[in-house]
């Protein structure tokens, strides 16, 4: 499969032809950075660990040449970084278990620029090739420029795609920003929970984030565990862990869907919310 740049890989753990590998993904991830599937998918990665019938498949949309980087990697050029990167996400492919890993090499700056499409035409050749039911994303709310990016052109890329081929579920992840604020009744609670060693060994792999000053990997797992247990106030943790996300399959679905008007929805619930409960106390209702 031809990608816009050359320098885009594709690796297939178990040595499946191209073709075979892209047809069996049944949960799909598309992330901006390297190590973003393994904190935001972790639930699409689980559900198909040592599973025949079900195949997760991921794609890692920049180079990651931008990456913060002290200690053994400060001296490291954008080149060095980019394969270390590269070479991180795929052993990551490998330890998950992963159908098929596709890093398509985009700068961050070219994903950020609006009139730029040649993602979305990436995008759009791998979801024809696999067809997946549910896809993992970045959520509109999140705060980072290029994960949104990474969101819109992965819904233009659904868009593009006839209805019978577009995938059944879209989750909207958590990333870099919490989806804790938004009302209980819409969240999605994947249940991240039960298998701690491969969460860890996933999110370890990183070494050149980890010991480059970002310990991602004991925020994520804080994040999960802290989800589970301050999502009720008044029950006992049904989950040991939780990634929240929301639900972007209208967006898939309904073409005529605006994308800020659909995320505004969400945050006036919010603000209506901490209005109202502070109203009551106030004895403004």
């Amino acid at each position: 499969m031809n990608f816009y740049h050359s320098t885009a890989s594709t690796f297939i753990a178990d040595n499946k032809p191209i073709e075979e590998a892209f047809e069996r993904i049944t949960h799909l991830g598309i992330g901006a950075h390297q190590d973003d599937l393994e904190f935001m998918a972790f639930h699409g990665i689980l559900s198909c660990f040592y599973k025949n019938d079900l195949w997760f498949g991921g794609v890692t949309c920049t180079n990651g040449g931008g990456s913060a980087r002290s200690g053994a990697y400060a001296s490291y050029t954008d080149k060095d970084m980019i394969g270390i990167r590269r070479h991180e996400q795929e052993q990551a492919a490998y330890v998950g278990r992963y159908g098929m890993m596709v890093q398509l090499d985009h700068s961050s700056s070219a994903i950020k620029d609006s009139n730029n499409t040649t993602l979305q035409e990436d995008l759009q050749k791998i979801l024809l090739a696999t067809q997946p039911s549910i896809v993992y994303t970045h959520n509109p709310a999140d705060k980072h420029d290029t994960h949104i990016g990474v969101l819109v052109a992965a819904i233009r890329a659904i868009r593009s795609l006839s209805p019978d081929q577009r995938p059944q579920t879209v989750y909207g992840c958590e990333v870099w920003r919490s989806l804790d604020w938004m009302p209980d009744e819409h969240k999605i609670l994947l249940d991240v929970g039960g298998n701690d060693n491969l969460a860890m060994s996933l999110n370890g792999l990183f070494d050149s984030q980890i010991a480059g000053g970002k310990r991602y990997d004991l925020a994520t797992l804080g994040r999960r565990r802290a989800n589970a247990t301050f999502f009720s106030s008044h029950a006992t943790d049904e989950a040991e862990q939780l990634w929240f996300a929301m639900d972007l399959s209208p967006l898939a679905h309904d073409d005529t869907l605006d994308i800020t008007e659909y995320i505004t929805r969400y945050l006036q619930k919010f603000v209506d919310d901490v209005n109202q409960k502070l109203n009551t106390q106030l004895g403004r209702v």
